[in-house]
């Protein structure tokens, strides 16, 4: 399978903002987390449709999920996740199934006949949106310093709709239907996936 070495530089060919790279690195944690979760509260797999948990393949559809995000310059995006899946495959990039079916299910709105049926899946729609929440936290206090985020901070923005207007509240409130996961625990999780690698955020 393709290493993150291999797909940033197919990334960085179509993705020239270093915010949107940015967002794509703390999915990538976020998702690594999430695998790592489920492995250990399943006794070493998760529900991924009956296979074994490979946590790389989460990673990946983590970072590779936008990759078309930057060529809709008419703001039109019914073919996000279609486009990506052939920019993919255009560069001969050596992916499974599952990371395909992630990415295309992370834009199901576009695409009904695309919904999330497993755990991974439903794993990248539900953390997409909140990376830019935690981002948005961390850039309104002083000292600008991921590692100093508490999750009670998220949640309080969380809960105050004119702040990060664009996050994608009920989106991310189906961790707790989808994935069995409380909002605050989620919060948690995916906080402390993007302190791992506030390095590369810049945070």
């Amino acid at each position: 399978m393709l290493n993150k070495e291999q797909a940033l530089s197919i990334l960085r060919k179509y993705i020239k903002t270093e915010n949107t790279i940015k967002h794509l690195l703390a999915t990538e944690a976020i998702m690594r987390a999430l695998a790592k979760r489920f492995s250990a509260s399943n006794g070493g797999s998760a529900d991924r449709g009956g296979e074994p948990e490979n946590e790389a393949e989460w990673a990946m559809a983590g970072l590779l999920h936008d990759i078309d995000y930057e060529q809709f310059k008419d703001g039109n995006y019914d073919k996000h996740g279609e486009l990506s899946i052939k920019i993919l495959k255009r560069e001969g990039a050596d992916l499974p199934e599952t990371v395909y079916a992630a990415i295309k299910a992370h834009a199901f709105v576009f695409h009904p006949d695309w919904q999330p049926k497993n755990k991974m899946e439903w794993s990248l729609f539900i953390c997409d949106s909140l990376t830019g929440l935690i981002v948005a936290t961390t850039l309104v206090r002083p000292e600008r310093k991921l590692v100093l985020v508490e999750v009670k901070s998220i949640m309080k923005k969380f809960k105050n709709k004119s702040f990060a207007a664009g996050t994608r509240r009920e989106d991310i409130k189906l961790c707790q239907e989808k994935l069995g996961i409380s909002l605050e625990e989620f919060m948690d999780l995916s906080l402390k996936a993007m302190q791992g690698i506030a390095k590369e955020l810049g945070l």
